[in-house]
């Protein structure tokens, strides 16, 4: 190890896995920070810091992020005779014209076959497409750029959903906080589901995602589409407690209206109606929980708040075509 590089870890133990993330200017400083926070923060058994952390950059020194706020680095050269299990690459808009960087793609084609992992966060997909290093695999970036990478390189199978992708060693992921998940997906590669669940509830996650989920939910979706925001409390609220009875004279009361006005102006703010919005967020939660790990069918008809098991399978085949248990078989854990 080089004695110049700085790191971001206390413990340099043998056992401990070298994290190299490549950084330069004007990288989004959470695409950087929050992937980091995750490898810093775990642990092996015995207590010990699982990983050392490493930042680099083509000449080293300080590297200002979107922010302002600068981070210290080292010069590509000080990996040299580092055994390095993952290499990440920043993202952020800077990204596009970082992928141009001759010394930079020298250095992640020096690496690609010297490291367990090949990465990237956001945009910086756009640095390993560059490469060639994403042709003939699943990729995924921010899902506003999906579809310029999809032009710009359409070798690549770019899925515009998911959170991250997983295609052989090489992981890329959705933008800003999915980089977290994606770390995460990568701690439980390496050290087992009860520490990436201990992580993440430490970060205070409200649910660890997996990669097949959508970059955005249901109820996020719907925000988005309506100009009033005039229900996003009753949808936090009703996502907190999917198992209750959700009748339209209850959400009603919990929107402090009459009935009738509450389902007159739902339909027209939402644009669907109270029952319909209700049954897709139970839809998209039962989904989030099949993907996150593996779960009795019968369980989640309580958990989510079908009235039964038909209940379920009508709402799954409305909204997804398939019924609960064929949804399971093709992208449950």
């Amino acid at each position: 190890m080089n004695d110049n590089m700085p790191s971001f870890s206390a413990n340099l133990e043998a056992a401990a896995r070298n994290i190299v993330f490549v950084v330069f200017d004007r990288a989004k400083l959470i695409d950087v920070a929050g992937p980091l926070q995750v490898f810093n923060d775990a642990k092996l058994p015995s207590g010990i810091s699982a990983y050392n952390v490493y930042l680099v950059s083509q000449s080293g020194g300080p590297v200002a992020t979107d922010t302002g706020i600068c981070l210290e680095s080292a010069p590509f050269t000080s990996c040299d005779g580092l055994e390095i299990s993952t290499l990440l690459l920043a993202g952020g808009d800077s990204a596009l014209e970082a992928a141009h960087s001759l010394p930079l793609l020298a250095f992640v084609e020096q690496y690609k076959n010297q490291c367990q992992r090949l990465a990237s966060v956001c945009l910086g997909a756009f640095i390993l497409a560059q490469g060639g290093h994403l042709n003939g695999r699943k990729a995924t970036t921010h899902w506003e750029n999906c579809t310029q990478l999809q032009n710009e390189f359409p070798h690549i199978t770019v899925r515009k959903d998911s959170i991250f992708e997983k295609d052989g060693h090489i992981w890329t992921s959705a933008g800003v906080t999915a980089g977290i998940d994606m770390a995460l997906a990568m701690v439980e590669e390496d050290l087992g589901r009860a520490e990436t669940l201990r992580l993440a509830k430490a970060m205070v996650l409200y649910v660890r995602r997996t990669g097949g989920q959508k970059q955005f939910s249901e109820a996020l979706a719907r925000q988005s589409q309506v100009k009033s925001g005039l229900f996003d409390t009753l949808t936090a609220k009703v996502m907190a407690n999917l198992s209750a009875d959700l009748s339209v004279a209850n959400l009603a009361s919990m929107s402090v209206m009459s009935e009738r006005t509450f389902a007159r102006q739902f339909k027209h703010i939402m644009q669907m109606s109270p029952a319909k919005y209700v049954e897709q967020l139970r839809i998209s939660a039962a989904c989030e929980a099949m993907q996150a790990e593996h779960v009795n069918l019968s369980d989640l008809i309580a958990i989510c708040g079908f009235s039964s098991a038909e209940h379920m399978r009508r709402a799954f085949h409305r909204h997804k075509g398939v019924s609960p248990s064929e949804f399971q078989a093709r992208f449950g854990r």
